[in-house]
């Protein structure tokens, strides 16, 4: 047991190193299609990553300690079988079952090998039920059937080769009745997959919801908050960039990056009516009473005066004096009031990020609430 579970618990720590690194592209990739947040997607996406994760590492785990696995078997080590049901016959070897006598049919359950089936019959059969919600008609239960036994073929072909030449031997046998039973049991999980996904909402729910989104142009302000940090990444990836190759920093970047926000945040919605880069990913843009461009330049000043008091806060805390100095007291008492308005500036943005994501649309960033500018999904322009 203390196998399973140990495979089990590398399955989970690998999902949640996984779902930190996917989280933002998938809610990138959400609210451009449905315009909001699918919960009921979001659970469903990440829980069928831990799944298939999980049926991985219950296969290949625990992996041989040596690459030399032939020296660890005798020389006529038998890697597969080609018999089917064989499995059937191993639960009926001295079991004490008597097919005539029906009050011995409950050894069956003591042996091991009923065992090893029945997990082999369950362990596709998540998979069944996942394929149902993704191909959503129980017409598709043939291609269900197709790539469920492709799985199962791929499981074991991995572990007769040896992890396609890792380890010199097979450390695990390739069983034609892991193949029948973990494709049944996928396709009995296809056809029994209503009863789960009766839990959840419908594509057709999640898709009338996303139509009503764009209908009233409701754009979330997760939404402009992601794009507002695609176009901080971009402005930090191009950051980096120029500090590779002119191996500068210090006051270089200030100036580099302050000239990468003009062209991000001012120049460049000046070309496409109000949309920056993450704006454009994010499928929106941002529209005025009055003209756009001018707004979008407003919005540039907002961010701009934001990145530069941090970077006086910055530099004012990294000032050092000699301790002989007269103003080393001056020093310290700067150094503190710079750690305390570093402090206080970022709670209060934090807080008003927080109000406006949870006003679920009534209120906007402060940039864009003193640029007046409003985000829609449709093209309407400036006037």
């Amino acid at each position: 047991m203390s196998v399973y579970t140990n495979s089990i618990w590398v399955a989970s720590i690998v999902t949640v190193v996984l779902s930190f690194v996917l989280f933002v592209p998938w809610l990138i990739y959400t609210y451009r299609k449905y315009s909001f947040l699918s919960l009921s997607k979001t659970v469903i996406m990440f829980s069928f990553i831990f799944y298939f994760l999980a049926a991985l590492c219950l296969v290949m785990l625990p992996l041989p300690e040596t690459r030399d696995t032939c020296s660890l078997q005798s020389a006529n080590t038998i890697h597969y079988n080609l018999r089917p049901f064989q499995f059937v016959a191993d639960i009926m070897e001295d079991s004490g079952i008597v097919l005539t006598r029906p009050t011995t049919w409950l050894y069956v359950i003591k042996q091991p090998a009923f065992f090893q089936a029945f997990f082999n019959f369950l362990l596709l059969m998540p998979f069944g039920i996942y394929l149902r919600y993704f191909f959503n008609k129980r017409k598709y239960w043939k291609r269900a059937l197709a790539l469920s036994f492709s799985l199962t073929l791929f499981y074991e072909v991995t572990q007769v080769t040896g992890i396609y030449g890792i380890y010199n031997c097979a450390y695990r046998i390739f069983d034609v009745d892991d193949l029948m039973l973990n494709t049944t049991g996928a396709l009995l999980g296809f056809f029994l997959a209503p009863v789960v996904w009766a839990l959840f909402p419908s594509h057709a729910a999640v898709e009338a919801k996303a139509a009503e989104m764009v209908e009233k142009d409701i754009v979330k302000p997760l939404s402009t908050l992601l794009a507002l940090v695609i176009d901080m990444f971009i402005a930090h990836i191009l950051w980096f960039i120029v500090s590779v190759v002119t191996g500068y920093t210090d006051i270089l970047e200030f100036i580099v990056k302050f000239v990468l926000y003009i062209i991000l945040f001012g120049i460049v919605p000046s070309f496409t009516q109000g949309a920056t880069l993450g704006m454009k990913m994010m499928g929106f843009t941002m529209t005025s009473e009055e003209n756009v461009v001018r707004r979008s330049w407003r919005r540039c000043v907002a961010i701009l005066a934001t990145v530069s008091i941090f970077e006086v806060i910055r530099i004012l805390g990294q000032i050092k004096l000699d301790m002989d100095s007269p103003f080393y007291v001056l020093q310290i008492v700067l150094t503190l009031m710079a750690f305390v308005a570093f402090v206080i500036l970022w709670l209060v943005i934090v807080i008003h990020v927080v109000r406006v994501i949870m006003s679920g649309g009534k209120r906007r960033l402060y940039i864009d609430e003193y640029a007046q500018l409003v985000a829609t999904r449709k093209n309407k322009g400036g006037v």
